[in-house]
């Protein structure tokens, strides 16, 4: 059982990367390149939506989420893109994966402005 979900960590992993690449690629729409940059930038952020540390619903993003995303970007990349980009994905596995800050920062930032509100209206209703 452990090393079938290593596998399906590591094709998952190999999804990102194509992807990756597919953002890329000139011969992907717009509207596909927008939904997964979202997703690329969203798995390769080192912050989650939902930290981790929550339970049960700070795993909802890596079990749940990320897949999804992945799936439903997969089905929009025409067949030919995804061919040559799984080409450079194998390479790039192994070399280690982006990271994203930017992403990262835009989360953290949604984060500190939930801390602020919440200390906003906790201030107000206590008054």
């Amino acid at each position: 059982m452990i090393s079938k979900i290593k596998a399906w960590a590591r094709n998952l992993k190999k999804q990102l990367y194509i992807l990756y690449f597919a953002y890329k690629d000139g011969r992907v729409p717009w509207y596909t390149k927008l939904f997964t940059a979202c997703v690329v930038a969203y798995a390769f952020s080192p912050v989650d939506l939902i930290p981790d540390f929550i339970p049960v619903l700070g795993y909802v993003d890596d079990i749940i989420i990320v897949p999804l995303g992945i799936m439903i970007a997969l089905r929009l990349i025409p067949e030919n893109v995804i061919r040559d980009c799984s080409e450079k994905a194998s390479e790039l596995m192994k070399n280690g994966k982006p990271k994203n800050w930017i992403a990262g920062s835009i989360i953290i930032l949604i984060w500190f402005l939930i801390l602020v509100g919440t200390v906003f209206a906790l201030r107000t209703f206590i008054k």
